[in-house]
């Protein structure tokens, strides 16, 4: 590989390690929760995700079919993958930051849970989605290979489920919760979706 592919991917991994070590530290100050989503519906999301993570971080033992190519090994294409993981996770930071003590990993209703609607609430309902989703593609662009492609999908699979069941306990939580999404029309996609 040339050295400034090398050079592309580990700034890649350095800024996924560095949002993940973020992450951690910044789940310590969440409030305490009340309400928790079932284990089985955790699954239904958490599995597409943790198989996406595989395809992007494990490719020994893939099928070779996921091994080809879809994107050329250009230096242009490793530097839009690099940003739009920069961009993406930094949109899922700020996020992170409005969301304050409100924040969880998981589908939950926090003690004195309260409606974020500032900083990147205000373009999307879920940016922290939005911003994991560029990232992962960003992600799958530099790597070029149909293992990305796939786990950009399974991604998405796993965030459109989710979506639907915190906007389902939104809705039961907050009466005001309806008027936020006529204001905030997009869930993901600014503008789209």
């Amino acid at each position: 590989m040339h050295p400034f592919g090398i050079a592309a991917r580990s700034l890649i991994a350095a800024l996924w390690l560095t949002w993940f070590v973020y992450w951690v530290a910044a789940a310590r100050s969440a409030k305490p929760t009340q309400w928790r989503e079932p284990v089985g519906k955790r699954l239904l999301h958490g599995v597409p995700l943790l198989l996406a993570v595989v395809l992007l971080v494990a490719p020994r033992g893939l099928p070779p079919v996921l091994l080809l190519r879809f994107a050329p090994g250009s230096a242009a294409l490793l530097l839009i993958g690099a940003g739009a993981v920069a961009a993406g996770l930094g949109f899922a930071v700020w996020a992170r930051v409005a969301l304050g003590r409100n924040w969880s990993g998981q589908v939950v209703v926090k003690q004195d849970h309260a409606l974020v609607r500032i900083g990147p609430y205000r373009l999307v309902r879920h940016p922290i989605y939005t911003g994991l989703l560029l990232a992962v593609a960003g992600t799958a662009l530099a790597i070029g290979e149909w293992r990305g492609a796939l786990a950009t999908g399974l991604v998405l699979f796993a965030i459109v489920v989710r979506i639907g069941a915190e906007e389902r306990e939104m809705r039961r939580l907050f009466p005001e919760y309806e008027r936020y999404r006529s204001e905030t029309p997009a869930a993901l996609i600014p503008f789209l979706l």
